[in-house]
């Protein structure tokens, strides 16, 4: 099959009260564990893309594996542009083929952050691409945006509903005390926010940073209306481990294959295990 909107996948998500796994890739076997394990799960799933995937890997490249995957995978797989932070960045993904983008504009003034979200929407919408908005900053690093923790804020719910009443977004990310990268301690959640702005907006909430949040808090988010759930740094931790372990047993080994090969099942299993979390397992 052809790859599926972002917005497809969530709204069937928010029916069945479970959560899309997000998962971010940077190479081809990334790509592949990403779809073995959504296959393995019968589940859907979204093949993320970051500006230092897409810098790393190449545009055509990125896009061109994932379209592939749909085409060859009987789940639903989406394309998403994780992060982008300008118009035209959104605009060259949107026409090398990837089925969703994010704006992120949390950097900017609330206004300014609504009139550029709109400005992607003005496009995205009549081609069929669904778009992301980022609501508040999400602390810790990813790629090349870093927010201090101190600078960190939380999603405002009552800025929430004005973001979304101005741009009928079709997703949106909160800050609610999840952070880029690897914790040094355990995130503490701000699930009394959460409730307050699923209350009162009517589309999808989007948890970034969520590797190496405990499983019961990831589950509690879903409950309270989080329909779709980023990782990335597990997957990059379970792909290096597998790959160190093979380099460390056997330091003469050369065959890309043979250090490669288990790094992607290594991956593959953790991102099963994120599925499984999600409740997204036999939802395809």
């Amino acid at each position: 099959m052809s790859l599926v909107t972002v917005t497809e996948l969530l709204q069937k998500a928010e029916q069945g009260k479970y959560a899309v796994g997000a998962f971010n890739c940077n190479n081809m076997e990334i790509v592949q564990a990403i779809i073995a394990a959504a296959e393995a799960e019968n589940a859907p799933v979204i093949i993320q893309a970051s500006q230092g995937a897409i810098k790393y890997a190449g545009l055509d490249w990125i896009t061109g594996m994932a379209k592939l995957a749909a085409e060859k995978s009987s789940v639903p797989i989406a394309l998403h542009l994780d992060h982008g932070t300008s118009f035209e960045q959104c605009m060259q993904c949107i026409r090398s083929g990837f089925s969703s983008v994010m704006f992120d504009g949390s950097k900017l003034t609330l206004d300014e952050n609504i009139a550029e979200t709109n400005r992607v929407l003005a496009v995205a919408r009549p081609v069929g691409v669904s778009v992301e908005a980022e609501l508040g900053k999400i602390g810790g690093t990813e790629d090349d945006i870093t927010v201090d923790e101190r600078d960190a804020m939380l999603t405002e719910p009552k800025e929430a509903k004005e973001f979304v009443d101005r741009t009928n977004v079709d997703a949106l990310a909160v800050a609610i005390g999840t952070a880029h990268g690897q914790y040094k301690g355990e995130p503490k959640l701000d699930f009394e926010r959460l409730e307050k702005i699923k209350a009162i907006v009517n589309v999808p909430i989007v948890l970034h940073g969520s590797s190496g949040v405990p499983d019961e808090a990831i589950k509690k988010a879903i409950s309270l209306g989080v329909s779709k759930v980023n990782i990335d740094t597990n997957i990059r931790e379970a792909f290096t481990n597998a790959m160190r372990k093979v380099i460390n047993e056997d330091a003469k080994q050369i065959d890309p294959r043979k250090v490669l090969g288990p790094a992607r099942e290594a991956a593959t299993e953790v991102i099963r295990e994120k599925i499984r979390i999600f409740g997204a397992n036999g939802k395809a």
